[in-house]
């Protein structure tokens, strides 16, 4: 139907004649000359239609936004002085010589060059959004992220494998997706969190180098990065130590980007451990461009009269932490306040602060309503730890250390960008040396902080089920301008270690038969030692589209209620269905038999 597609007519094809097809971007009438823009998925060109031309010029008085039209005409230059620079095709137009309606289109619901539209009206119109030529280079990044991935795997011998959609439920830290069973009534299969134990079972098959690039479901509170059903690179290996691993992944990453981007990432990455990023920025995944850090001061303020600080600082479990904004000592009363409410959505019952007028002058150059109840030692000593210039404000953070590191790590992040620190380009670390466990206070009882096939640092079963609170984990995660973008683990090989991970967390050996006993097997079958990770393929995609929301990068997301305006899902089955599926409905609830 056509010869070119829009985007490629270029001074290289000046006289000859091109067959276009594709839709109305814009129409103009200039004085009895029509202009349309032709839009396909490769650009623009411009196409005049003048009234010499009677049959197609009657057709272009006629067409309208999103028309999907077919044109014909010889390609020529631009006159002078209209010359568009920022097209590909801007130096010619096309002189149209036929024009066929392909189909019509109703006025759309926006304008595709219209920025202020609602993401509810994007969503139910997803077909119109995706023709913004935004949208359509961010899903086109993504496709070359994939290719770029499956040229470096490929190459160093992974062997790409589906692994099942309708399987068992695992403890990943969510909520899954339920599907009922219509051949075996009351059961449920889940839909996979990761294909993390299959991947395993893998290894166990003797596969050694596994991927795949899979569909996952989790049923959890949605964000901007974050989707109940959302795309991983899954990988597997087997015989590799965590330095093999990580070389490996990084490779990958560079691999990524050179293809994509054109960008060279580090080599080797940095590496942190999470102990050391929880104290300098607050959070297992910082973003390196933010130059603001977290410094302790609890040993400082441990023997103040100041209770606030006084309390934490002398709690086992507490932390006294400061927070230096350079510059921003002028900062009025208001946007502090601003500030303390922001940090109370993460747990702060305040947040107290310093200004810095003259450090020279000591106590007499600090202005704050604590400044008072604190020693002039511990107040030189804030000063000199936290590297206090004049015209600073410094901010407190006392409390749990969880609730410290989450405030301030967050206030950290908003004053980066509030005050315009953080820096451009691309920061990528390692985050290793994860605790195994974390106590759920709720539940009174350890969880993992992956998940329950994560190998401990140790071999020793006594030492894991003695102490827990001391283990460390041989996990790491990939983190890359703020956003933790891959994460991963080597495995546990041997049944007992298994199994006493499983004690820990309060699994029984019936429940671990009844939940885990097709795993415990195979760990008993020649289990080799093995190891993986899971890139987040829409995070990545995101940051390497400059975008602030999965979405963006997704063809056809959910909202952040999980629901889908285009198809309105999810919608009410048929009662036909939910008979053969063995299910009533009792008021607003579920249930089977």
């Amino acid at each position: 139907m056509r010869s070119h597609f829009c985007g490629t007519v270029t001074e290289n094809l000046i006289g000859e004649s091109v067959t276009l097809c594709g839709w109305v971007h814009r129409r103009r009438d200039h004085g009895g000359v029509i202009f349309i823009d032709l839009r396909d998925r490769s650009g623009l060109v411009q196409v005049v239609y003048d009234p010499d031309t009677v049959e197609a010029f009657e057709i272009a008085e006629q067409v309208r936004p999103e028309y999907v039209l077919r044109a014909v005409g010889r390609v020529r230059e631009r006159p002078a002085g209209t010359v568009n620079p920022e097209l590909s095709t801007g130096a010619i137009e096309v002189l149209g010589k036929s024009l066929e309606v392909l189909n019509s289109a109703r006025t759309p619901p926006f304008q595709l060059d219209e920025d202020d539209v609602g993401e509810e009206t994007r969503l139910r119109y997803r077909y119109v959004d995706l023709r913004r030529p935004e949208m359509f280079a961010r899903i086109e990044t993504r496709a070359r992220v994939t290719r770029a991935m499956r040229e470096f795997l490929d190459a160093e011998g992974f062997i790409d494998i589906e692994t099942p959609m309708l399987t068992r439920a695992t403890p990943e830290g969510a909520r899954d997706y339920l599907v009922p069973s219509r051949t075996h009534p009351g059961r449920f299969f889940a839909l996979p969190q990761s294909p993390q134990i299959f991947k395993q079972l893998l290894m166990m098959s003797g596969f050694e180098r596994y991927y795949q690039i899979v569909r996952c479901f989790r049923d959890e509170d949605l964000r901007a990065d974050r989707q109940p059903e959302f795309t991983q690179l899954d990988v597997e290996t087997s015989f590799l130590d965590i330095d093999d691993i990580i070389g490996l992944m990084e490779a990958l990453m560079r691999h990524v980007f050179d293809r994509v981007l054109g960008i060279a990432l580090p080599h080797p990455f940095p590496r942190m451990t999470y102990d050391e990023a929880m104290a300098r920025f607050g959070t297992d995944r910082p973003d390196l461009r933010n130059p603001l850090e977290l410094v302790e001061v609890g040993d400082l303020v441990a023997d103040t009269e100041f209770k606030v600080f006084a309390g934490p600082a002398n709690d086992p479990r507490g932390r006294v932490a400061a927070l230096r904004a350079p510059g921003a000592g002028g900062l009025a009363r208001s946007v502090i306040d601003d500030y303390t409410r922001f940090v109370a959505t993460y747990g702060a019952k305040g947040l107290a602060y310093i200004k810095v007028n003259q450090v020279a002058a000591g106590r007499e150059g600090l202005q704050s309503p604590i400044v008072k109840f604190i020693s002039d030692d511990a107040l030189h000593g804030i000063m000199e730890r936290t590297a206090a210039r004049d015209g600073d404000l410094i901010f407190f953070g006392a409390d749990s250390s969880k609730i410290v590191g989450d405030a301030l790590g967050a206030l950290r992040v908003k004053l980066g960008e509030d005050l315009g620190l953080v820096e451009d380009g691309w920061r990528v670390l390692w985050v290793l040396d994860f605790p195994m466990f974390e106590w759920d206070p709720r539940e009174r009882r350890h969880a993992a902080l992956h998940h329950p096939f994560t190998a401990p640092d140790t071999g020793d079963v006594d030492a894991i089920e003695s102490d827990p609170a001391a283990l460390k984990s041989r996990a790491y995660d990939m983190v890359l301008n703020g956003s933790e973008i891959g994460g991963g683990s080597v495995r546990i090989h041997r049944r007992e270690i298994q199994q006493a991970v499983f004690r820990v967390l309060g699994i029984g050996e019936e429940e671990a038969r009844e939940r885990f006993g097709f795993l415990l097997d195979a760990l008993e079958f020649g289990c080799p030692p093995h190891g993986g990770i899971a890139f987040g393929l829409d995070r990545i995609a995101m940051l390497m589209t400059g975008s602030t929301s999965i979405r963006d990068v997704i063809a056809f997301p959910k909202t952040q209620t999980a629901n889908d305006p285009l198809t309105g899902a999810p919608g009410p089955a048929e009662s036909r269905q939910l008979r053969e599926l063995g299910i009533r409905l009792r008021g607003q609830g579920v249930s089977t038999g």
